[in-house]
């Protein structure tokens, strides 16, 4: 009667350690995805006041025009750069989470 219930109760332990083990992962994987996207914003919000104020200073409609399509120009590329990231951080995340999840199932499946 013991050894059955020290099995449930290792079973449970060996559970809990992955679950642990996989909220771990999962917290740091989202530290990093809201790391890159704080930073990714505040790279944003510069670059755009600084694109602001060479479209308000420009001497002639012509620079000013010029400005704005430089910015939107590279505005559009660092957003597709930083979705790419973005897509890389999940798809990792994602990637960890399904090993995490295997683990402990072949774990639990094995005992």
């Amino acid at each position: 009667m013991t050894n059955g219930f020290d099995q449930i109760q290792k079973m449970n332990q060996q559970g809990l350690d992955h679950a642990m083990k996989s909220f771990g992962t999962a917290s740091e994987s989202f530290q990093a995805i809201a790391t890159e996207l704080a930073d990714y914003s505040k790279k944003s919000f510069d670059e755009g006041t600084a694109a602001f104020e060479r479209v308000v200073g420009a001497p002639s409609p012509d620079k000013a025009l010029e400005a704005q399509m430089s910015y939107m120009k590279s505005a559009y590329e660092g957003m597709v750069s930083e979705m790419t990231k973005l897509g890389e951080l999940y798809a990792g995340l994602a990637k960890d989470m399904q090993q995490s999840t295997q683990a402990a199932f072949t774990g639990v499946v094995a005992k």
